[in-house]
């Protein structure tokens, strides 16, 4: 699928911590009802920067008490620039855990960032890395 994104930012004291995509859900309900709450890896392909390695969460957000079920991955690079608007794949290769609720701000954001150290491992491994070359990731970006 494609996905127009936008930058959702998670602040804490004024400091960035971490910078995921807001992506819209309309015409995704079979992907939600599909996938059970929690948290994925796998890959991302901006249509004019590239694949890389990305942690996702769909869910609902339970500590920000989230009345919709979300998808919201994070591209684990540093970009220089925002992509809103940009096309954007994903490719899930493989589960982190459920979905869970935190009792602060600061044991989430603890969370999150294992769940990065987690997914850069892994994707790392033969098995999840051959995955950055399919054709669904590598193949012309088209609207549909």
């Amino acid at each position: 699928k494609n996905f127009k994104s936008n930058v959702g930012l998670l602040w804490m004291q004024h400091t960035l911590i971490i910078e995921s995509t807001n992506l819209s859900v309309e015409g995704y309900s079979t992907i939600l009802t599909e996938h059970p709450s929690g948290v994925y890896f796998g890959w991302a392909r901006l249509s004019t920067r590239g694949v890389y390695k990305m942690v996702m969460s769909i869910g609902w957000n339970p500590y920000f008490n989230n009345t919709e079920k979300t998808i919201e991955p994070w591209l684990l690079h540093d970009f220089s620039e925002d992509f809103y608007g940009e096309e954007l794949r994903l490719s899930i290769v493989g589960y982190i855990r459920p979905e869970a609720n935190f009792p602060s701000l600061e044991s989430l954001i603890s969370k999150i960032h294992e769940d990065r150290k987690i997914a850069e491992n892994a994707l790392d491994l033969p098995l999840y890395v051959r995955y950055k070359d399919a054709p669904y990731l590598t193949g012309s970006l088209q609207q549909p």
